[in-house]
This record gives C-alpha cells, structure tokens and sequence, in this order.
C-alpha cells in the first residue's frame, strides 16, 4: 500500500488568473475512467488521491447521521416557530408574512424566510416534528458540503476536509441544525455567500457579486441585519484583492449592492406597500411597521440595548442587558462550551496566514481567503461580545463556518511549510492553544468524563511540542503526530456534539452541551444549568430575581407555576420562566414565557369543540403560550401582544370587538407578559395585555378546564 501525504496549498504565481488543478496541487496521472455509471460518486475528480471523494462522503454522512438522529425527540424543539409553520400550511397569507397563527392576527418577530422552508415540508409531509427538523438539519449538511467545497477550491481537499469536520462538530452548529430556529438558514446562505465570493475572485466576473449579495440579502429576509455583519469583509476584500482594475471593483460592487437591496427589500417593500387592515400584525415591532421592527427591536437595539418591548436583563450600561459585554464574551460560562473551542488556534492561523503572504502581489488568493474567512470570524465576534441588547449564545453559530475555514486553511498551509521553523512554532502553538482551551472548557463540568480533559490537555500539548521539535527528515514521526493533534483538537468539541445530539431541546434559548458551572440563561437545554444551585440570575439581574420584580420567590403576574424567579421551590433555570413540570411545557396549561404550555386533554377537548364557528379559538397572552394550545388544538389562537406579550396589539377596543363579533371563543388565563418587566428602555411595551386581562376577568366567569383558567367569551356574565 502506499502512502498518500496530505495535499496542501501552492500559491499561485499568476493570481489574477484561474490557476488549472495542477497549480494547486501536484500533478497526477489521471486514472482510467471505467465508464460505470456513478463512478464520479466514488472517485470524485481524476486528479484527486482515491481517499479523498470516499472521506467526503464519510464526512457528510457522518454529519447526517449526528444532525438526523433520533431529531423527532425534541418534539416542537421551539413551539413559537413550529406554530407558525402550522398556521403557513393551513393560510397562504400566513405563509408569505410568517403569521403565528392562520388567521393571521400576528407574525412572529423575525421574516419568515427559514419559515418557508420549514412550512414546505409540513405541506408535503404533514405538521410533525420530523417534517419541521429535517430541513433544519439537511441544511447542516449541506453548509459543511458548501464549506468543503470553498475551502477546497484554493487549498486542498485536505483543508476542506478539516473545515467541514469542524463546523460538522462545533456543539452550536450541532443544536442549530437540529432545531428550528432562523440560524440554520442563516448559515446555509452565508456559506454559500462566501463560496461565490471565491468565485469573484477567481475570475472577476459580476455575476458572482451578484449572487453572493442575494445570498446574503435572502438572509436578511431570514434574520435581518446579523446578516448584514459580514458583507463589510466581503466588500472590502474583494475591493482590495479583486482581479479586475480598481474602476471595475468599484462599478461592480455598486452593481452587487443593487443586488443587495432587491434581495433584501422586495418582501420588506410588498408589506410596507400591504395596507395594515389586511395584514397581521408585524410582531417585535410597536407600531405595526416593519422598518420598526427592522431598525428597532431586531436592528440597532439589539447593540444599544435601546429595545422597546423587549425582557429580560438589567439597566443599560457596561455589563449589557443580557449578561457583561467585552473581548471575553464568547469565553463566559454561556457561550464558552458553544463554540470557542477552536477559536485561539483559528485566530493564530489568521496571524500566520497573514505574514507568510504580507510580500504576496495584491490579487493573492491565499491572502484573500484569509482575509475574507478572518474577517467574518472578527467582526461578527465583536459584534457579539459588545452588544448590549438582546443577544444569546446560541447565535455564535455564525461563527462556525469561519472558525473551520481558518483552521483548515492555516493548519494546511503551515504543515506545506513546516520545514520552516515560523511555521512548526504557529503550527505548534495553535495546537496547544486549543488542548489549553478545551481542557479550560471541559473543566466547567467537573463530573462530565473527567478523563477526557486530561487527555486532551496532556496528549495535545505532547503532540504539539513533538510537531514543533520533530526534525525536519522525519517526515511519517511529524506526520502521525499531526494527525494526533487534529483527533485531540477535535475530542472537546465533539464529545459536546454527541451530548448535545442526544439531548432533547426545547424553549426559545436553547443551549448545547453538558451543565457547566456558573451558566446564566439556558432554557429548553442543558448547557447552561448550575449543578447544585436551584434557580440562578438573569444577566443583568440580582441573583434570583428578575429586574423589577422585587424579592426572590415571588411569582410575576401572569405567570403560572410556584416558587417564581430563583426563590425556595422554584424549578431549574431552564423552566423557571415556564414555572411548568415538563420540558418545553407548562402542565395543566400553566402560562410560558420561553416555553410553549402542555394544555390538558380536557382543554384541548373545549378549544376543539366547534372550532369552525371561531376565527380564533382561543386568545391568551404570549406567543409561546398560544404556541402550546394551537399545536395541541390545530385552531388558531390569539397570542396577545405577540413573544414577549409587550407589542400594544390588540388594543382593549379591538379586543372588545372581536369579542362582540363572536370572533374569540375562549381567554385563558396565566400567559403572562403584560407590560413587561424592566424599567427604562427593556421591558417599556404596552399594557394592553393588561388590560385586557382585567377586562375580561369583569366581564366573564372564569372556569377551570383541565387545572387552567378559562373564560368563554361568547357567554355573558
């Protein structure tokens, strides 16, 4: 047998051309090609090694399997986007606004681009857990495909191979793709942004501009300006490394720009344009706007902290509303075990990458690639680690795709030079970093395979001594040692994927991996709980209390269970705010903030009874509330002042006329929301739900149905 060493990157010496396959990798007869059908499967290109199409394969379908595995346990995963996806099957109106329920009252907080998808397949295969999740994770595996294949294109399959692996088993990237959050969309076509931004640079066509900037507006329409965050690296990369004439760059990117706004304006333009009367309302937003909503609640707010409507966390200031802002964010209990395994030694690629091509000609691809997959990790981690709004660790998914292709490109471009000595040390320290890194990010879960720590600490920093003190004549010693180094870099992270895999999520913040000590807001997983400790702190908040609620243990109005926010007989952090015994679920129909209520047979009986008579089966206050009772009844249900019941609709007078229309059949009782609960900016929404809350108490006799309060509005009092 013989033995084939990796492939690495050989810098073109034309970089404004398109260099042929063999100016990247050494030249190889090419094999015979036996005419099967599908051989091209199995073999790949003829000019690649024979282990490279095989390991592809084994990579994607190692991700399927990790991303599809046993997905159907997490049920709804979060009940806010599953209802939408049940209303979008049921009303082509709710399709095209991403309304919470097919009478279109309100849309959810975000567009509905990743909805679409979702809600496609539920047409196709019914609304279950299985036809929502899938898509979410066949788009996982087609982002590490897409990743492969950019990385690939200017360095070897060696690096895309490490890249994909890398995004492939990143905890968050795990949790993403197999929940039903925007994410998972978002960084499909991020991804795919980038591979035609290579494109671009390759051979400075338009068209590739033009695509890359569609992509990321089509992301725009799946989760507003977070895409935005990279198109600044994208625009000046190629402005700085682009193969055209600077004048060309110029008119090009203005062209792309074009490209930008349709992508990204066209479904904001049409409900601007839709005359209020005839569409629901945009939710996140206080005045039924969605350049509010843009600019507000999902723009700006989200880095001032100057959130109308919005929960959660302390005063405006340094320490941020949801948890301390600064450089060691993504390091903090919450986000650390998410993703910042590989961060230092992607970061240290970055410098390497960087110096070994300083003296390179201006249109240098290996240069541009590093620029362009550095840039993205950068900036979107400052915007992360200095936002003082509304921010949660499961967003650091968008850091995975640069996170692998820095440490694919860096690992192999340094191991092509290793004969120097810059190279073995960059090489060398990236590893160690990361054996530090994980052993620091496995230590917060000190009963969690403690073995496994030390393994990764001692073996990687042995390897990574041996890869800097390896001469340089001892070619297969440096190259087993090697392929040490990237089993151990990728031990810590992967042993999180497969715990994250395995475990059931649901809420509105889901959180990958095992407990780790100190973790703040983790609900519907387990990362983020505090072994030991009954309750715990919203960032931003005194220890057990939520800001503006006063003393521990008391519950907030509206809200159902015992025990409130951290105080004697409170349940772990992921259910506090669903104050419920069940995940992702409230018993006996008990309110939900971030987790969806679990009605009794009883109550889903009553809501199912005579449902056609009613536009709205129910109305209750909170979308995730109302999430619970629509997917449970198949009837529309009214969600009050829409996620955070904060948004002023309906009005009590809207309210009072839907009632005497005999549009609403039932209020049920407990959703909470009403006002919110913060002082100053956070929290500041409209006291409708309150109310109407007191409105209804008034006017109609309230009745237990299944241990939940309900009044049936179209009896008089």
């Amino acid at each position: 047998m013989t033995t084939t060493t990796l492939p690495v990157p050989v810098i073109a010496p034309d970089p404004g051309s398109v260099p042929a396959p063999a100016a990247i990798e050494p030249p190889r007869a090419p094999r015979p090609n036996p005419g099967r059908r599908g051989s091209w499967l199995w073999r790949g290109r003829p000019d690649d090694p024979r282990w490279v199409r095989p390991a592809l394969l084994v990579l994607l379908g190692g991700t399927a399997i990790l991303y599809l595995w046993d997905l159907g346990a997490s049920g709804w995963s979060n009940a806010f986007y599953s209802a939408a996806v049940q209303a979008g099957t049921k009303s082509w109106k709710a399709f095209f606004f991403g309304s919470s329920d097919a009478s279109n009252f309100i849309t959810v907080d975000k567009p509905p681009a990743a909805l679409w998808v979702m809600e496609i397949s539920a047409r196709i295969f019914g609304v279950n857990s299985w036809s929502i999740l899938v898509p979410q994770a066949l788009e996982g595996v087609a982002a590490v495909g897409v990743l492969y294949a950019t990385v690939r294109r200017w360095f070897s399959p060696a690096a895309g191979l490490i890249a994909g692996a890398v995004l492939a088993t990143t905890p968050v990237a795990v949790l993403m793709f197999r929940f039903n959050n925007p994410d998972a969309l978002l960084v499909l076509l991020l991804t795919l942004a980038a591979y035609a931004m290579v494109r671009a640079h390759e051979d400075g066509r338009t068209r590739w501009l033009v695509l890359a900037c569609a992509l990321v507006g089509t992301g725009f329409i799946t989760k507003m300006m977070q895409a935005f965050v990279v198109m600044p690296v994208f625009a000046l990369v190629y402005l700085l490394a682009g193969p055209p004439k600077l004048g060309r760059r110029i008119w090009q990117l203005a062209l792309a720009g074009i490209a930008l706004l349709v992508a990204s304006g066209w479904w904001v333009a049409v409900v601007s344009l839709w005359p209020k009367s005839s569409r629901p309302y945009i939710g996140g937003s206080q005045t039924n706007s969605i350049l509010n909503l843009i600019f507000g609640y999902n723009g700006f707010g989200r880095i001032t902290g100057n959130e109308t409507g919005s929960v959660g966390g302390g005063a405006a200031g340094t320490a941020g509303r949801w948890g301390p802002t600064g450089w060691n964010r993504l390091w903090q209990s919450e986000w650390g075990g998410q993703v910042a395994w590989l961060i230092p030694a992607a970061l240290i690629l970055l410098v390497a990458g960087l110096l070994l091509t300083m003296r390179k000609p201006r249109t240098d691809r290996t240069r541009a690639a590093f620029l362009l997959w550095g840039g993205w990790l950068v900036i979107t981690a400052a915007v992360f680690s200095f936002a003082g709004g509304i921010i949660h660790p499961y967003y650091s998914v968008a850091l995975a795709p640069a996170i692998g292709a820095l440490v694919g490109m860096g690992s192999v471009l340094l191991w092509r030079n290793r004969t120097s000595w810059v190279s073995r040390i960059f090489l060398s320290a990236a590893l160690a970093a990361t054996s530090v890194a994980s052993y620091r990010l496995l230590l917060r879960s000190p009963a969690w395979h403690p073995e496994l720590r030390t393994l990764v600490l001692f073996v990687g920093l042995i390897a990574a001594a041996a890869i800097a003190l390896t001469p340089r004549a001892w070619k297969g010693v440096a190259l087993t040692f090697a392929g040490v180094g990237l089993a151990v870099s990728l031990a810590g992270p992967f042993a999180y994927a497969l715990d994250t895999a395995g475990t059931p999520h649901s809420g509105a913040i889901p959180s990958a991996g095992p407990a780790v000590a100190g973790g703040g807001l983790g609900f519907g997983g387990r990362g983020a709980l505090v072994p030991g400790r009954v309750g715990g702190a919203l960032p931003g908040s005194a220890a057990g209390n939520l800001p503006g609620l006063g003393a521990a243990g008391g519950a907030p109005p509206g809200f159902g269970g015992q025990g409130g926010f951290g105080g004697p007989g409170s349940q772990a952090l992921r259910r506090q705010f669903g104050g419920g015994a069940t995940p992702g679920g409230t018993q006996g129909g008990g309110a939900g903030f971030l987790n969806a209520t679990t009605p009794s047979a009883a109550l889903v009986k009553a809501l199912q009874t005579d449902a056609g008579k009613y536009t709205w089966v129910a109305a209750t206050v909170n979308s995730n509330s109302a999430a619970g009772y629509q997917l449970a009844s198949g009837g529309a249900v009214m969600a009050i002042g829409g996620f955070n019941g904060t948004d002023p609709t309906p009005t009590l007078a809207q309210f009072e006329t839907y009632v005497r229309a005999g549009k609403i059949h039932y209020y049920i009782g407990g959703g909470g929301g009403g006002g919110g609960f913060g002082g100053g900016a956070v929290g500041t929404g409209s006291s409708t739900s309150s109310q109407i809350a007191t409105w209804v108490a008034s006017n109609f006799t309230a009745t237990t149905v299944g241990g939940t309060t309900v009044y049936d509005l179209t009896a008089a009092n």
